[in-house]
């Protein structure tokens, strides 16, 4: 639970360090104080003291960055934790993922856009892993041991046994029993508020990331072909060592559960409700006198509500000397994971305006997944965005309350609540912390524990069209393995037929190049008939609009469960 006032230093601490050069104009005695001007002007409740604080803070922060030619390190945006980054991925990576990506278009038929379903054909996904995903009782998935490689994916099509169904018992029982490390949140609610936690029908499928060195992928990426796409295969490698630093960052505080509850980590402190004046404890001279020909009920009622328009709120302040904020225990992935290495699921979209359809009205409050894919933080990198308003990703979370603070008010008196954390007693226990722009080159991580939302965004000039392009990766919880695109050979049937028909001189060595290469095309179009697995692009289609469905599900019972805790005074 975080006051007002601190989320309102932390959104303007983000403003100042998406200023250009922040970290060098903030040692500039003139432009810090006409950073301070603004924030005092902005009709927002910013304080001297507040606005001193920030200004103190992000120099002590400019002075831990090293001399030129190092580049700054991830900024902290919001407690979570939310980290962004605009110097984490090169000028050049960013124009040589452009270009890639522009040339993986452009070999899409405008007839085979895979427009995602519900967007009004705004929203194009390019690689999704709502497609060919993990499907139980039909997937087909290698026994123990036996993995995939890049070469060999296609080949190994249809080895395996079906996935089984998991029985509604052992789901319930996965999720009682690891919901609470995963969801801290849902796991205090009836699990039966929540629909489908763990799904019984889908899982996303990552990719296996070797992370000994520079990131390597070393299994295909689920819908992005591991042969014809060689070189988006090593843009994603270098956006996922990109993002290593940043989910370092953004994971630490995971492994450190105490962290979130010490003093330390607070920059304004609020342990005690103080009023000034406080009329209850005035003399009972003070205020509306009980007249004789009142009775009790109409006085009390008239002294109620001058207490009620007398007492002031004392708001609080930080102190007036900087302190460093507590920050958890420094956490590597490579030192902790490297031999093991880590699962990333990635996705690929775009969202394509125009004028006819100019307008983006954003996402909905979530979180990244279901508990089937142990997603325990996203990165993403805004790689292109032209002819577009500024958008923003928003953050809230679910506050624990008296679990973290114990606060001494007087009883019945409520009204500090909604005032100093913007709650209301018996209202939903959610602070909206803060939002981030969503600018181009701007890699962006954050833990899975906060839900998430787009905002709104539409065409600069309207008689343009114009996008916004990103890589999401998706970081599968490294203490736990999933099923991934090791033990699944590829399902895509297009991949496959374009293997098992490539004549045998450029076929890789394998079980197909030599059975159906020879056939006539009347044979080889029977065969792809007759065959049930792998899936074709329309049975496909037809399974991700189910995994939509049963997610809508789960997003609706998850906001609700999110949303239905209250926050409850207890009167002593």
């Amino acid at each position: 639970m975080i006051t007002l006032r601190e989320l309102t230093m932390l959104q303007l601490m983000n403003s100042i360090t998406d200023k250009p050069d922040w970290y060098i104009k903030i040692n500039n005695p003139e432009i810090a104080q006409k950073w301070k001007d603004e924030a005092l002007a902005s009709g927002r409740d910013v304080t001297e003291r507040m606005i001193n604080w920030c200004i103190n803070e992000l120099k002590y922060n400019a002075s831990l960055i090293p001399p030129p030619p190092a580049l700054p390190p991830p900024i902290f945006v919001y407690n979570g934790d939310v980290f962004k980054s605009d110097y984490a991925v090169s000028g050049e990576l960013k124009k040589e993922l452009q270009e890639a990506v522009k040339i993986f278009e452009a070999k899409i038929p405008g007839n085979m856009k895979d427009w995602h379903p519900g967007s009004e054909g705004k929203v194009w996904d390019l690689v999704h892993p709502s497609i060919f995903p993990l499907v139980y009782g039909h997937t087909r998935v290698l026994a123990n041991g036996e993995m995939t490689t890049l070469k060999d994916c296609i080949q190994c099509c249809g080895q395996g046994e079906v996935a089984p169904i998991p029985p509604d018992d052992e789901t319930e029982e996965k999720w009682s029993r690891e919901a609470g490390d995963e969801v801290d949140w849902l796991a205090d609610d009836d699990p039966d508020s929540v629909e489908h936690p763990f799904s019984a029908k889908f899982q996303w499928l990552p990719c296996e990331v070797d992370i000994k060195g520079e990131a390597k992928i070393k299994t295909y990426i689920n819908n992005l072909h591991p042969q014809e796409e060689q070189h988006l295969y090593n843009l994603v490698e270098k956006l996922i060592s990109a993002s290593i630093p940043l989910w370092d960052r953004t994971i630490a505080p995971l492994q450190h559960r105490e962290y979130f509850a010490q003093d330390s980590t607070r920059r304004l402190q609020y342990k005690q409700v103080k009023y000034d004046p406080f009329p209850e404890r005035m003399p009972k001279t003070e205020g509306p006198q009980r007249e004789d020909y009142e009775d009790q009920v109409t006085f009390w009622d008239q002294r109620q509500k001058w207490y009620d328009e007398t007492r002031r709120l004392v708001f609080p302040e930080p102190p007036e000397s900087f302190i460093p904020v507590g920050r958890p225990l420094p956490f590597s992935l490579r030192d902790q994971y490297g031999a093991r290495g880590l699962q990333v699921i990635v996705k690929l979209a775009n969202i394509q305006l125009t004028p006819e359809k100019p307008e983006y009205g954003g996402g909905t409050w979530h979180v990244e997944g279901q508990l089937n894919e142990h997603i325990v933080a996203t990165s993403l990198y805004y790689y292109s965005c032209e002819n577009v308003t500024t958008s923003t990703l928003s953050f809230r979370h679910q506050c624990r309350g008296g679990r973290s603070y114990e606060i001494s008010y007087e009883q019945w008196v409520h009204d500090w609540l909604p005032a100093i954390f913007g709650m209301a007693t018996e209202g939903p226990a959610v602070q909206e912390i803060g939002n981030v722009e969503t600018r181009e080159g701007r890699l962006l991580t954050f833990p899975n524990i906060l839900q998430h939302r787009v905002g709104p965004f539409r065409l600069a000039d309207p008689k343009k069209p114009g996008h916004r392009k990103i890589v999401a990766l998706f970081l599968v919880d490294p203490n736990i393995k999933v099923i991934s695109t090791a033990n699944v050979p590829c399902q895509q049937q297009a991949w496959w037929w374009q293997e098992i028909v490539r004549p045998k001189s450029h076929a890789m060595p394998g079980l197909w190049d030599s059975r159906l290469s020879g056939l006539p095309a009347e044979l080889q179009d029977q065969v792809l008939e007759d065959v049930n697995f792998p899936i074709c692009l329309q049975e496909a289609k037809q399974l991700r609009l189910q995994l939509i469905e049963e997610r809508k599900g789960f997003v609706k019972s998850e906001n609700e469960a999110f949303e239905s805790r209250a926050f409850n005074l207890c009167e002593h």
